[in-house]
């Protein structure tokens, strides 16, 4: 069997990294630079921080910072506009993962003309010419899209978001300065921290992974789960870390792909807005345990990587439900919706549609299933799944038993805004902890 890896030409790291953008520009032949950014960074300071840089260059700069929180079509469309009339010859992408997947599909519609719809990208994107060189200056420490060949759009018409894979959009260079993610607000370093983990168990358990990707997915996360609680409280040092770790997993998930957690959370993105941290911390440990019996031996991994003591002498059995109970403590600890108490999350869809794909109503009872993992870990954890309509009636394919085990595949199914047969629905996740 083959393997590709797709990284960066060039990365450059630690705290004042950004001095080197200039010369990385001036180094090509390059003397006219396109920004990328939102309105929060172009207004605290942090793109004049850039610009400073270039301007003691000479090199001459535009800034486009109308980039939206999943980052829509029409943004992608008004940034190739601007970019297009600045006369620009290289672009740089500063900011979280909007800003960042917003500059790749300029990047690649600009040398590729004919996919200006932007719809067109998605999947394996049939681009033939590589893009604008791409300067990728991440902010937040989660999305790694400096480092990736993936960016995601949004299809606001259809509420939905959607993958675009392209290795033609990869940045020529990264830069990842902490100095930039010291002062992003609590929320967004545990959001976009909560990301990187998901991107590192993802990439970790996917069945694309291989050794190479498996060393990379596993040393971040290590550095996650000793870092990220002490980076959201504005420690310097784990601030680093996580920006380091970010890059890592990226470099992984990036050439070996992610799972249902992002399956999952990139509707609820698209269909209602939902920062994509806090939908993957929701979602990653019920679909850990979800996944949990057809993962080899790689929970222990994860447990060890949390500090579990005992975990590499446990029943293997132990040692996953230790890893689920483990990722669920720190998404308690750091206040994201999953607190240690029950409670639901109710979704409901804002439109429906006339295109059905499942069948032969029937009358279900709510599903029940608990997993319950007892370990020598200091929070151990038990997780209740069910899906039960408002009306208690759902449609479902002819053959088909509900159970918990298809709860969250019937979930994500749902989500998809063409495949609505609609019916409300609840999915209940609950958490408590209990004695070791």
């Amino acid at each position: 069997m083959t393997h590709r890896m797709i990284f960066n030409q060039t990365g450059h790291f630690g705290r004042g990294a950004i001095s080197a953008i200039p010369a990385e520009i001036t180094s090509r032949g390059l003397t006219r630079a396109f920004v990328v950014t939102d309105p929060v960074l172009a207004g605290n300071g942090t793109a004049a921080r850039v610009t400073d840089l270039l301007d003691a260059a000479g090199i001459t700069w535009e800034v486009f910072s109308d980039v939206a929180p999943n980052p829509p079509i029409e943004k992608v469309q008004a940034g190739l506009a601007a970019f297009r009339a600045s006369g620009a010859e290289i672009l740089i992408g500063l900011g979280g993962g909007s800003p960042q997947d917003t500059c790749k599909a300029i990047s690649v519609i600009a040398t590729n003309p004919g996919f200006e719809d932007v719809l067109s990208l998605e999947g394996l994107s049939p681009t033939k010419n590589p893009g604008v060189p791409i300067i990728g200056v991440p902010t937040t420490a989660g999305t790694a899209s400096e480092t990736t060949i993936n960016y995601v759009i949004t299809d606001t018409a259809n509420k939905r978001k959607f993958v675009c894979v392209d290795p033609h959009d990869i940045p020529v260079v990264a830069v990842v300065d902490p100095d930039l993610m010291d002062a992003m607000p609590r929320s967004l370093k545990v959001a976009t921290g909560l990301d990187a983990l998901t991107h590192a168990i993802e990439g970790y358990i996917t069945p694309g992974a291989w050794e190479l990707s498996d060393a990379l997915c596993l040393r971040s996360i290590q550095m996650i789960a000793r870092s990220l609680r002490a980076a959201a409280d504005g420690d310097p040092d784990a601030v680093e870390a996580m920006g380091l770790a970010a890059y890592i997993n990226g470099m992984a998930y990036s050439n070996v792909g992610l799972g249902l957690v992002h399956g999952m959370a990139h509707p609820l993105g698209g269909r209602y807005g939902a920062p994509h941290g806090v939908a993957n911390g929701i979602l990653l440990a019920p679909v850990m345990a979800y996944n949990a019996e057809f993962t080899g031996e790689k929970y222990r991994d994860i447990a060890e990587a949390f500090g579990v003591a005992g975990a590499r002498a446990m029943e293997l059995a132990d040692a996953r439900a230790a890893a689920v109970a483990a990722v669920a403590a720190l998404t308690s600890i750091l206040s994201t919706p999953t607190p240690a108490r029950p409670i639901i999350l109710r979704f409901f869809p804002a439109a429906k549609t006339s295109f059905v794909t499942l069948e032969a109503e029937r009358t279900i009872n709510a599903s029940y299933a608990p997993i319950v993992a007892k370990s020598s870990s200091a929070v151990s954890l038990s997780l209740t799944s069910t899906v039960k309509p408002a009306s208690r009636r759902i449609s479902i394919p002819r053959g088909e038993t509900p159970s918990a085990a298809n709860t969250f595949m019937l979930f994500s199914l749902l989500c998809r805004p063409r495949n609505w047969c609609g019916t409300r629905f609840l999915l209940y996740i609950r958490y408590y902890k209990i004695s070791p």
